[in-house]
């Protein structure tokens, strides 16, 4: 069956569409300004399940997938557009006002402003409709396909808690029920998320990162979003990888955990390229609200193009990218 990611690239080739293929839309403002737009679609039971969250959880949430994509850009995000289709069920209820006073909630933190959207009626499935647009000075906006071979592979603070949060919400567990600080700490990784918008800014105004994603998808999908967009390949140290400390409690297998880091997705960390020279001014970055100024070098790029290599225990085999899919 086609993944979505082969339909992207066939509708991109079938109708010429040059400007798709990065976390954002890049469109010029005017002579200093170009603007970065991304949309992001969430459906009740694909995307998020309401037993397993709160409406304040879930607005938060909305939101910062789309912040997220503008970080990776290394945009700074100005307004949104939210749309939404209700059941009835949920229109009854305080739902609604409770899932904007979380949305709103991360959009005062962020400086963002919503300028509007729609509402519709659903027979039974909530679905969110998130268009978040921001800038950056022209032409300034960092793209998936600037990796050059030699360059240090990096990413941000750390990954694999949301696919821990998952699995405990998959076990029953709930936040704020009775959990160990370890458990209501992966639950938070999943169900509220923050963006890194200060490192994305961080990075693109002192001109570090040549390439640059969001980790949603799993952090071997993501990288091979980079490769392909820069045919360019990678290899990647296992030990490297910086796991989420709390994943040590619920899994005690490190395989297991790995898989969990590089295929789980929904981190919403940044990973991103740039020369290997350049990896010391990176101790300079910024520590604001969620951006830790925390990087990690996981590996380099090569010219094996398409091919990511993961290197465990001395030993190298190629790494298959199966993060999260929809089809």
């Amino acid at each position: 069956m086609m993944t979505e990611f082969e339909f992207i690239r066939n509708i991109k080739k079938k109708y010429g569409l040059d400007r798709v293929g990065d976390d954002c839309a890049v469109l010029p403002k005017d002579s200093k300004t170009d603007l970065v737009v991304t949309a992001d679609l969430l459906v009740e039971d694909i995307d998020f399940r309401l037993d397993w969250t709160t409406p304040e959880f879930l607005g938060q949430k909305a939101l910062t997938v789309s912040l997220s994509d503008i970080a990776a850009m290394g945009g700074t995000p100005r307004w949104a557009m939210l749309s939404i289709a209700v059941p009835e069920t949920l229109w009854r209820g305080d739902f609604l006002d409770r899932f904007y006073e979380g949305w709103h909630r991360n959009a005062r933190k962020w400086g963002v402003e919503l300028v509007g959207g729609d509402v519709s009626r659903t027979p039974d499935k909530f679905v969110v409709d998130s268009i978040v647009g921001g800038d950056v000075p022209a032409g300034g906006a960092v793209l998936r396909r600037g990796a050059k071979v030699g360059d240090a592979i990096v990413v941000t603070d750390r990954v694999g808690g949301s696919a821990g949060g998952l699995k405990l919400l998959e076990s029953g567990r709930r936040a704020g029920e009775q959990n160990e600080s370890w458990e209501e700490a992966l639950l938070s990784v999943h169900l509220q998320p923050s963006p890194q918008t200060g490192t994305g800014v961080f990075l693109r105004e002192r001109k570090l990162a040549n390439s640059m994603i969001d980790i949603s998808d799993g952090l071997a999908s993501d990288l091979k979003h980079i490769c392909n967009a820069s045919n360019v390949g990678a290899r990647v140290t296992a030990e490297s990888i910086p796991l989420d400390p709390n994943l040590r409690n619920l899994i005690e297998d490190f395989e297991k955990r790995f898989t969990f880091a590089i295929s789980g997705g929904e981190d919403f960390q940044l990973l991103f390229t740039l020369p290997r020279e350049n990896v010391s001014e990176l101790s300079a970055g910024p520590i604001d609200g969620s951006d830790h100024g925390v990087f990690t070098v996981i590996g380099e790029v090569t010219s094996n193009a398409g091919v990511i290599e993961i290197v465990r225990n001395g030993k190298t085999e190629i790494l298959e990218a199966k993060g999260y899919r929809h089809f």
